[in-house]
Protein backbone atom coordinates (compact mmCIF):
# COMPACT_ATOMS: atom_id res chain seq x y z
CA UNK A 1 0.00 0.00 0.00
CA UNK A 2 2.78 2.40 0.95
CA UNK A 3 4.69 1.64 -2.24
CA UNK A 4 1.57 2.22 -4.31
CA UNK A 5 0.99 5.59 -2.66
CA UNK A 6 4.66 6.45 -3.17
CA UNK A 7 4.50 5.56 -6.88
CA UNK A 8 1.33 7.60 -7.26
CA UNK A 9 2.95 10.54 -5.51
CA UNK A 10 5.98 10.30 -7.79
CA UNK A 11 3.73 10.16 -10.85
CA UNK A 12 1.84 13.24 -9.69
CA UNK A 13 5.13 15.01 -8.99
CA UNK A 14 6.50 14.21 -12.46
CA UNK A 15 3.24 15.36 -14.06
CA UNK A 16 3.32 18.59 -12.04
CA UNK A 17 6.98 19.29 -12.85
CA UNK A 18 6.40 18.71 -16.57
CA UNK A 19 3.45 21.14 -16.66
CA UNK A 20 4.04 24.88 -16.99
CA UNK A 21 0.66 25.61 -15.44
CA UNK A 22 1.36 23.46 -12.39
CA UNK A 23 4.83 24.95 -12.02
CA UNK A 24 3.36 28.44 -11.94
CA UNK A 25 0.57 27.45 -9.56
CA UNK A 26 2.84 25.49 -7.20
CA UNK A 27 5.46 28.26 -7.19
CA UNK A 28 2.85 30.91 -6.40
CA UNK A 29 1.26 28.62 -3.80
CA UNK A 30 4.63 28.15 -2.09
CA UNK A 31 5.25 31.93 -1.93
CA UNK A 32 1.69 32.57 -0.73
CA UNK A 33 1.97 29.84 1.92
CA UNK A 34 5.25 31.15 3.32
CA UNK A 35 3.96 34.73 3.36
CA UNK A 36 0.67 33.87 5.01
CA UNK A 37 2.29 31.60 7.61
CA UNK A 38 4.65 34.44 8.51
CA UNK A 39 1.65 36.77 8.75
CA UNK A 40 -0.25 34.23 10.89
CA UNK A 41 2.69 34.18 13.31
CA UNK A 42 3.45 37.90 13.30
CA UNK A 43 -0.04 39.43 13.50
CA UNK A 44 -1.14 37.73 16.76
CA UNK A 45 2.21 38.66 18.31
CA UNK A 46 1.79 42.28 17.25
CA UNK A 47 -1.76 42.24 18.62
CA UNK A 48 -0.49 40.78 21.91
CA UNK A 49 2.22 43.43 22.16
CA UNK A 50 -0.35 46.16 21.54
CA UNK A 51 -2.73 44.89 24.24
CA UNK A 52 0.13 44.45 26.70
CA UNK A 53 1.36 47.99 26.03
CA UNK A 54 -2.16 49.28 26.60
CA UNK A 55 -2.45 47.36 29.88
CA UNK A 56 1.03 48.44 30.95
CA UNK A 57 0.09 52.06 30.25
CA UNK A 58 -2.97 51.67 32.50
CA UNK A 59 -0.94 49.95 35.22
CA UNK A 60 1.73 52.63 35.01
CA UNK A 61 -0.98 55.25 35.56
CA UNK A 62 -2.32 53.33 38.59
CA UNK A 63 1.23 52.92 39.93
CA UNK A 64 1.80 56.67 39.75
CA UNK A 65 -1.51 57.25 41.53
CA UNK A 66 -0.44 54.80 44.26
CA UNK A 67 2.95 56.45 44.73
CA UNK A 68 1.39 59.91 45.15
CA UNK A 69 -1.01 58.64 47.81
CA UNK A 70 1.58 56.99 50.07
CA UNK A 71 3.19 58.94 52.86
CA UNK A 72 5.50 58.26 55.81
CA UNK A 73 4.04 58.29 59.33
CA UNK A 74 5.78 59.57 62.46
CA UNK A 75 6.20 56.03 63.71
CA UNK A 76 8.38 55.19 60.70
CA UNK A 77 5.78 53.31 58.69
CA UNK A 78 4.09 54.00 55.38
CA UNK A 79 0.41 54.86 55.19
CA UNK A 80 -2.17 55.31 52.41
CA UNK A 81 -3.20 58.94 52.58
CA UNK A 82 -6.11 58.56 50.14
CA UNK A 83 -7.97 55.35 49.12
CA UNK A 84 -7.35 53.82 45.67
CA UNK A 85 -10.80 54.04 44.06
CA UNK A 86 -9.83 53.75 40.38
CA UNK A 87 -10.37 49.97 40.49
CA UNK A 88 -11.87 47.45 42.89
CA UNK A 89 -9.05 47.03 45.39
CA UNK A 90 -11.38 46.33 48.30
CA UNK A 91 -12.97 42.97 47.31
CA UNK A 92 -10.89 39.85 47.91
CA UNK A 93 -9.30 38.43 44.78
CA UNK A 94 -11.09 41.01 42.61
CA UNK A 95 -8.39 40.84 39.96
CA UNK A 96 -6.82 44.26 40.76
CA UNK A 97 -4.05 44.40 43.38
CA UNK A 98 -1.36 46.66 44.76
CA UNK A 99 1.34 46.13 47.33
CA UNK A 100 4.45 47.78 48.76
CA UNK A 101 7.36 45.62 49.88
CA UNK A 102 10.70 46.34 51.52
CA UNK A 103 13.47 43.81 51.76
CA UNK A 104 11.10 41.14 50.36
CA UNK A 105 8.44 41.74 53.06
CA UNK A 106 5.03 43.30 52.50
CA UNK A 107 4.64 46.73 54.11
CA UNK A 108 1.25 47.73 52.70
CA UNK A 109 -1.20 45.90 50.37
CA UNK A 110 -4.70 46.20 48.99
CA UNK A 111 -7.53 44.34 50.69
CA UNK A 112 -8.09 42.43 47.44
CA UNK A 113 -4.93 40.40 48.22
CA UNK A 114 -6.61 39.08 51.40
CA UNK A 115 -3.30 38.99 53.29
CA UNK A 116 -1.29 37.30 50.51
CA UNK A 117 1.80 38.66 48.82
CA UNK A 118 2.51 38.92 45.10
CA UNK A 119 5.81 37.27 44.24
CA UNK A 120 7.28 39.84 41.87
CA UNK A 121 10.80 40.41 40.67
CA UNK A 122 12.11 43.74 41.99
CA UNK A 123 13.10 46.35 39.38
CA UNK A 124 16.77 46.68 38.54
CA UNK A 125 17.09 50.41 39.05
CA UNK A 126 15.87 52.82 41.65
CA UNK A 127 13.25 54.44 39.43
CA UNK A 128 12.92 51.91 36.63
CA UNK A 129 9.59 50.19 35.94
CA UNK A 130 9.53 46.44 35.60
CA UNK A 131 6.66 44.88 33.59
CA UNK A 132 6.16 41.17 34.14
CA UNK A 133 3.64 38.33 34.05
CA UNK A 134 2.92 36.26 37.11
CA UNK A 135 0.41 33.72 38.39
CA UNK A 136 -1.56 34.37 41.52
CA UNK A 137 -2.46 30.93 42.93
CA UNK A 138 -4.38 31.97 46.06
CA UNK A 139 -7.87 32.82 44.64
CA UNK A 140 -10.36 30.11 45.71
CA UNK A 141 -11.90 29.87 42.21
CA UNK A 142 -8.53 29.09 40.69
CA UNK A 143 -5.25 30.65 39.71
CA UNK A 144 -5.20 34.10 38.08
CA UNK A 145 -2.71 35.19 35.43
CA UNK A 146 -1.63 38.73 36.21
CA UNK A 147 0.23 41.53 34.53
CA UNK A 148 2.27 43.58 37.03
CA UNK A 149 4.29 46.81 36.99
CA UNK A 150 6.84 47.49 39.74
CA UNK A 151 9.02 50.45 40.62
CA UNK A 152 11.69 51.01 43.30
CA UNK A 153 11.21 54.11 45.41
CA UNK A 154 13.78 55.43 47.87
CA UNK A 155 12.33 57.04 50.99
CA UNK A 156 14.77 59.57 52.36
CA UNK A 157 12.57 60.10 55.40
CA UNK A 158 12.62 56.45 56.37
CA UNK A 159 15.99 55.80 54.71
CA UNK A 160 14.64 52.66 53.07
CA UNK A 161 14.02 51.25 49.59
CA UNK A 162 10.45 50.24 48.77
CA UNK A 163 9.06 48.31 45.80
CA UNK A 164 5.67 49.57 44.65
CA UNK A 165 3.66 47.04 42.59
CA UNK A 166 0.34 47.32 40.80
CA UNK A 167 -1.17 44.23 39.12
CA UNK A 168 -4.29 43.37 37.12
CA UNK A 169 -5.70 40.11 35.89
CA UNK A 170 -4.94 39.47 32.21
CA UNK A 171 -7.44 36.67 31.56
CA UNK A 172 -9.70 38.82 29.40
CA UNK A 173 -6.72 40.07 27.42
CA UNK A 174 -5.48 36.51 26.83
CA UNK A 175 -8.96 35.45 25.68
CA UNK A 176 -9.01 38.36 23.25
CA UNK A 177 -5.60 37.32 21.95
CA UNK A 178 -6.72 33.70 21.44
CA UNK A 179 -9.89 34.83 19.68
CA UNK A 180 -7.81 37.12 17.48
CA UNK A 181 -5.35 34.30 16.71
CA UNK A 182 -8.18 31.93 15.70
CA UNK A 183 -9.76 34.64 13.56
CA UNK A 184 -6.45 35.42 11.90
CA UNK A 185 -5.72 31.75 11.19
CA UNK A 186 -9.15 31.17 9.64
CA UNK A 187 -8.97 34.43 7.69
CA UNK A 188 -5.48 33.70 6.39
CA UNK A 189 -6.47 30.14 5.48
CA UNK A 190 -9.45 31.45 3.50
CA UNK A 191 -7.29 34.17 1.97
CA UNK A 192 -4.68 31.59 0.97
CA UNK A 193 -7.30 29.42 -0.73
CA UNK A 194 -8.70 32.45 -2.54
CA UNK A 195 -5.24 33.58 -3.65
CA UNK A 196 -4.23 30.12 -4.85
CA UNK A 197 -7.56 29.77 -6.66
CA UNK A 198 -7.08 33.19 -8.21
CA UNK A 199 -3.58 32.25 -9.35
CA UNK A 200 -4.92 29.01 -10.82
CA UNK A 201 -7.64 30.87 -12.71
CA UNK A 202 -5.14 33.45 -13.89
CA UNK A 203 -2.75 30.75 -15.11
CA UNK A 204 -5.59 28.90 -16.84
CA UNK A 205 -6.74 32.11 -18.49
CA UNK A 206 -3.20 33.22 -19.34
CA UNK A 207 -2.26 29.88 -20.92
CA UNK A 208 -5.46 29.58 -22.97
CA UNK A 209 -3.70 30.74 -26.17
CA UNK A 210 -1.08 28.02 -25.69
CA UNK A 211 -3.78 25.36 -25.29
CA UNK A 212 -5.26 26.45 -28.60
CA UNK A 213 -2.04 25.47 -30.38
CA UNK A 214 -2.33 21.66 -29.74
CA UNK A 215 -6.02 21.76 -30.64
CA UNK A 216 -5.26 23.63 -33.87
CA UNK A 217 -2.44 21.19 -34.71
CA UNK A 218 -4.75 18.25 -34.02
CA UNK A 219 -7.28 19.79 -36.41
CA UNK A 220 -4.57 20.02 -39.06
CA UNK A 221 -3.46 16.45 -38.51
CA UNK A 222 -7.04 15.15 -38.61
CA UNK A 223 -7.76 16.99 -41.85
CA UNK A 224 -10.17 19.60 -40.45
CA UNK A 225 -7.84 22.43 -41.42
CA UNK A 226 -4.64 23.00 -43.35
CA UNK A 227 -3.13 25.73 -41.12
CA UNK A 228 -3.41 27.32 -37.69
CA UNK A 229 -6.51 29.49 -37.57
CA UNK A 230 -8.05 31.66 -34.89
CA UNK A 231 -6.97 34.59 -32.75
CA UNK A 232 -3.87 34.27 -30.58
CA UNK A 233 -2.32 36.59 -28.03
CA UNK A 234 0.58 38.86 -28.93
CA UNK A 235 3.03 36.46 -27.26
CA UNK A 236 1.73 33.36 -29.09
CA UNK A 237 1.07 34.97 -32.48
CA UNK A 238 4.74 34.72 -33.61
CA UNK A 239 4.71 30.98 -32.80
CA UNK A 240 1.49 30.46 -34.78
CA UNK A 241 2.94 32.46 -37.67
CA UNK A 242 6.10 30.34 -37.73
CA UNK A 243 4.10 27.10 -37.58
CA UNK A 244 1.99 28.24 -40.54
CA UNK A 245 5.17 29.10 -42.40
CA UNK A 246 6.50 25.62 -41.62
CA UNK A 247 3.27 24.06 -42.91
CA UNK A 248 3.54 26.08 -46.12
CA UNK A 249 7.15 24.96 -46.50
CA UNK A 250 6.11 21.33 -45.96
CA UNK A 251 3.45 21.65 -48.65
CA UNK A 252 6.04 23.11 -51.03
CA UNK A 253 8.47 20.28 -50.30
CA UNK A 254 5.77 17.67 -50.92
CA UNK A 255 4.78 19.36 -54.17
CA UNK A 256 8.39 19.44 -55.33
CA UNK A 257 8.69 15.74 -54.45
CA UNK A 258 5.63 15.01 -56.56
CA UNK A 259 7.09 16.97 -59.44
CA UNK A 260 10.42 15.15 -59.19
CA UNK A 261 8.65 11.77 -59.08
CA UNK A 262 6.68 12.69 -62.20
CA UNK A 263 9.82 13.88 -63.98
CA UNK A 264 11.64 10.68 -63.04
CA UNK A 265 8.75 8.59 -64.32
CA UNK A 266 8.81 10.33 -67.70
CA UNK A 267 12.61 10.13 -67.84
CA UNK A 268 12.59 6.36 -67.25
CA UNK A 269 9.59 5.49 -69.41
CA UNK A 270 11.19 6.81 -72.59
CA UNK A 271 14.36 4.64 -72.52
CA UNK A 272 12.32 1.64 -71.35
CA UNK A 273 9.95 2.13 -74.27
CA UNK A 274 12.90 2.39 -76.66
CA UNK A 275 14.41 -0.82 -75.30
CA UNK A 276 11.02 -2.57 -75.58
CA UNK A 277 10.58 -1.50 -79.19
CA UNK A 278 14.12 -2.45 -80.15
CA UNK A 279 13.82 -5.83 -78.47
CA UNK A 280 10.45 -6.39 -80.13
CA UNK A 281 11.93 -5.81 -83.56
CA UNK A 282 14.55 -8.46 -83.01
CA UNK A 283 14.32 -12.21 -82.71
CA UNK A 284 16.30 -14.69 -80.75
CA UNK A 285 17.14 -15.58 -77.16
CA UNK A 286 18.83 -12.23 -76.49
CA UNK A 287 15.80 -10.28 -77.64
CA UNK A 288 13.49 -12.44 -75.52
CA UNK A 289 15.72 -11.96 -72.49
CA UNK A 290 15.85 -8.19 -73.04
CA UNK A 291 12.06 -8.01 -73.39
CA UNK A 292 11.55 -10.06 -70.23
CA UNK A 293 13.99 -7.96 -68.20
CA UNK A 294 12.63 -4.70 -69.59
CA UNK A 295 9.14 -5.84 -68.58
CA UNK A 296 10.38 -6.50 -65.06
CA UNK A 297 12.09 -3.09 -65.02
CA UNK A 298 8.90 -1.37 -66.18
CA UNK A 299 6.85 -3.15 -63.56
CA UNK A 300 9.33 -2.29 -60.79
CA UNK A 301 9.63 1.33 -61.91
CA UNK A 302 5.85 1.71 -62.02
CA UNK A 303 5.52 0.08 -58.62
CA UNK A 304 8.14 2.16 -56.83
CA UNK A 305 7.16 5.42 -58.52
CA UNK A 306 3.58 4.76 -57.50
CA UNK A 307 4.65 4.14 -53.91
CA UNK A 308 6.73 7.32 -53.96
CA UNK A 309 3.76 9.35 -55.18
CA UNK A 310 1.52 7.80 -52.52
CA UNK A 311 4.09 8.42 -49.77
CA UNK A 312 4.34 12.06 -50.81
CA UNK A 313 0.55 12.43 -50.73
CA UNK A 314 0.31 10.65 -47.39
CA UNK A 315 2.70 13.20 -45.88
CA UNK A 316 0.42 16.13 -46.71
CA UNK A 317 -1.12 17.62 -43.56
CA UNK A 318 -4.78 18.56 -43.69
CA UNK A 319 -5.72 16.15 -46.51
CA UNK A 320 -9.29 14.91 -46.05
CA UNK A 321 -11.74 12.88 -48.18
CA UNK A 322 -15.32 11.85 -47.40
CA UNK A 323 -15.68 8.09 -47.94
CA UNK A 324 -19.34 7.65 -48.92
CA UNK A 325 -19.24 9.96 -51.99
CA UNK A 326 -16.24 8.00 -53.30
CA UNK A 327 -18.06 4.68 -52.79
CA UNK A 328 -21.20 6.00 -54.47
CA UNK A 329 -19.29 7.18 -57.53
CA UNK A 330 -17.39 3.89 -57.85
CA UNK A 331 -20.58 1.86 -57.38
CA UNK A 332 -22.36 3.69 -60.19
CA UNK A 333 -19.43 3.13 -62.54
CA UNK A 334 -18.97 -0.56 -61.72
CA UNK A 335 -22.69 -1.34 -61.95
CA UNK A 336 -22.59 -0.01 -65.52
CA UNK A 337 -19.47 -2.05 -66.33
CA UNK A 338 -20.96 -5.27 -64.92
CA UNK A 339 -24.53 -4.59 -66.03
CA UNK A 340 -24.67 -7.71 -68.20
CA UNK A 341 -23.89 -9.89 -65.19
CA UNK A 342 -26.54 -8.12 -63.07
CA UNK A 343 -24.17 -7.22 -60.24
CA UNK A 344 -25.90 -5.11 -57.54
CA UNK A 345 -23.74 -3.06 -55.15
CA UNK A 346 -25.26 -2.15 -51.76
CA UNK A 347 -23.66 0.70 -49.74
CA UNK A 348 -24.05 1.47 -46.04
CA UNK A 349 -22.42 4.04 -43.81
CA UNK A 350 -22.75 7.54 -42.34
CA UNK A 351 -21.89 10.39 -44.73
CA UNK A 352 -19.76 12.29 -42.21
CA UNK A 353 -16.97 9.69 -41.96
CA UNK A 354 -13.87 11.00 -43.74
CA UNK A 355 -10.47 9.53 -44.64
CA UNK A 356 -7.37 11.43 -43.55
CA UNK A 357 -5.63 11.37 -46.91
CA UNK A 358 -5.82 12.16 -50.60
CA UNK A 359 -8.97 11.40 -52.62
CA UNK A 360 -7.14 9.64 -55.44
CA UNK A 361 -5.55 7.19 -53.00
CA UNK A 362 -8.80 6.09 -51.37
CA UNK A 363 -10.41 5.95 -54.84
CA UNK A 364 -7.67 3.58 -55.94
CA UNK A 365 -8.01 1.38 -52.85
CA UNK A 366 -11.81 1.20 -52.88
CA UNK A 367 -11.89 0.88 -56.67
CA UNK A 368 -9.61 -2.17 -56.55
CA UNK A 369 -11.62 -3.78 -53.74
CA UNK A 370 -15.00 -3.19 -55.39
CA UNK A 371 -13.73 -4.24 -58.82
CA UNK A 372 -12.22 -7.40 -57.38
CA UNK A 373 -15.51 -8.19 -55.59
CA UNK A 374 -17.54 -7.58 -58.76
CA UNK A 375 -15.29 -9.91 -60.80
CA UNK A 376 -15.90 -12.85 -58.49
CA UNK A 377 -19.42 -12.08 -57.23
CA UNK A 378 -22.42 -14.02 -58.44
CA UNK A 379 -24.88 -11.15 -58.08
CA UNK A 380 -24.30 -9.19 -54.86
CA UNK A 381 -21.58 -6.92 -53.50
CA UNK A 382 -21.92 -5.01 -50.23
CA UNK A 383 -19.72 -2.19 -48.91
CA UNK A 384 -20.04 -0.85 -45.37
CA UNK A 385 -18.27 2.12 -43.76
CA UNK A 386 -17.95 2.47 -39.97
CA UNK A 387 -15.83 4.25 -37.39
CA UNK A 388 -13.49 2.21 -35.19
CA UNK A 389 -12.41 4.02 -32.04
CA UNK A 390 -11.43 7.66 -32.23
CA UNK A 391 -8.69 7.44 -34.85
CA UNK A 392 -9.66 4.86 -37.46
CA UNK A 393 -12.35 4.04 -39.99
CA UNK A 394 -13.14 0.63 -41.48
CA UNK A 395 -14.49 -0.19 -44.95
CA UNK A 396 -15.78 -3.74 -45.39
CA UNK A 397 -16.32 -5.03 -48.94
CA UNK A 398 -18.10 -8.39 -49.24
CA UNK A 399 -19.30 -10.49 -52.18
CA UNK A 400 -21.28 -13.70 -52.69
CA UNK A 401 -18.64 -15.35 -54.89
CA UNK A 402 -16.57 -18.45 -54.24
CA UNK A 403 -14.29 -16.69 -51.76
CA UNK A 404 -10.67 -17.48 -50.94
CA UNK A 405 -9.52 -20.41 -48.77
CA UNK A 406 -8.15 -19.34 -45.39
CA UNK A 407 -4.68 -20.74 -46.12
CA UNK A 408 -4.38 -18.66 -49.32
CA UNK A 409 -5.67 -15.27 -48.09
CA UNK A 410 -2.23 -14.01 -47.20
CA UNK A 411 -0.74 -15.14 -50.49
CA UNK A 412 -3.29 -13.31 -52.68
CA UNK A 413 -2.14 -10.00 -51.18
CA UNK A 414 1.28 -10.41 -52.77
CA UNK A 415 2.11 -8.79 -56.09
CA UNK A 416 1.19 -10.82 -59.17
CA UNK A 417 -0.48 -13.71 -57.30
CA UNK A 418 -3.73 -14.89 -58.94
CA UNK A 419 -5.84 -17.86 -57.88
CA UNK A 420 -8.14 -17.82 -60.90
CA UNK A 421 -6.22 -17.44 -64.16
CA UNK A 422 -9.45 -17.60 -66.20
CA UNK A 423 -10.67 -14.22 -65.03
CA UNK A 424 -9.03 -10.99 -66.30
CA UNK A 425 -6.55 -9.21 -64.09
CA UNK A 426 -2.91 -8.75 -63.24
CA UNK A 427 -2.90 -9.92 -59.63
CA UNK A 428 -1.85 -6.47 -58.46
CA UNK A 429 -5.16 -5.10 -57.10
CA UNK A 430 -5.01 -6.39 -53.52
CA UNK A 431 -1.27 -5.76 -53.24
CA UNK A 432 -1.79 -2.13 -54.33
CA UNK A 433 -4.53 -1.71 -51.73
CA UNK A 434 -2.29 -3.24 -49.07
CA UNK A 435 0.68 -1.00 -50.02
CA UNK A 436 -1.36 2.23 -49.96
CA UNK A 437 -3.06 1.31 -46.68
CA UNK A 438 0.28 0.59 -45.00
CA UNK A 439 1.71 3.90 -46.24
CA UNK A 440 -1.14 5.65 -44.40
CA UNK A 441 -0.64 3.51 -41.30
CA UNK A 442 -3.65 1.29 -42.07
CA UNK A 443 -4.11 -2.38 -42.95
CA UNK A 444 -5.94 -4.81 -45.22
CA UNK A 445 -7.39 -8.04 -43.83
CA UNK A 446 -9.22 -10.81 -45.72
CA UNK A 447 -11.90 -13.00 -44.18
CA UNK A 448 -15.04 -14.93 -45.08
CA UNK A 449 -18.14 -12.78 -45.65
CA UNK A 450 -21.68 -13.50 -44.50
CA UNK A 451 -22.69 -13.50 -48.17
CA UNK A 452 -20.53 -16.59 -48.68
CA UNK A 453 -17.65 -15.02 -50.58
CA UNK A 454 -14.64 -12.92 -49.63
CA UNK A 455 -14.70 -10.14 -47.05
CA UNK A 456 -12.04 -7.44 -47.42
CA UNK A 457 -11.56 -5.27 -44.29
CA UNK A 458 -9.73 -2.01 -44.98
CA UNK A 459 -8.67 0.03 -41.94
CA UNK A 460 -7.53 3.63 -42.52
CA UNK A 461 -6.86 6.78 -40.46
CA UNK A 462 -9.96 8.78 -39.60
CA UNK A 463 -10.18 12.51 -40.29
CA UNK A 464 -11.68 14.48 -37.39
CA UNK A 465 -14.61 16.89 -37.64
CA UNK A 466 -17.42 16.93 -40.12
CA UNK A 467 -16.24 19.26 -42.85
CA UNK A 468 -12.93 20.73 -43.98
CA UNK A 469 -12.24 24.34 -43.17
CA UNK A 470 -11.07 26.84 -45.69
CA UNK A 471 -7.69 28.42 -45.14
CA UNK A 472 -7.68 32.09 -44.44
Amino acid sequence: MARRLLRRARALYRAAVSSIAWRLVLGAAAVITVSLVAAAIALPQLYRDGLERQLDFELDYLLNRLITRIGAEANGELALAEPMTERDYESAYSGYYWQITSAGKAVLASRSLAGWTLAVRPPRGAAQDNEQDLTFTQPPEGAQRLRAVSRNIRSDTLNKDFTYTVAAVRTEMDENIEDFRLTIVLTILALGLVLVGTVWLQVRFGLTPLRRIPNALAAIRSGESDRLTGSFSAEVEPLAREINALLDHNAEVVERARTHVGNLAHALKTPIAVLTNEAGSQKGALADTVKAQVGIMKEQVDHHLSRARMAARAGVLGARTSVMPVLEGLARTLEKIYRERGIAIALEGPPEIAFRGERQDIEEMLGNLLDNACKFALSRVAAKVAQRGEKHLVVEVADDGPGVPADQRRAVQKRGVRLDEKRPGSGLGLSIVKDIAEIYGGSLTLDESKLGGLLAILELPLAGGTAPRKAR
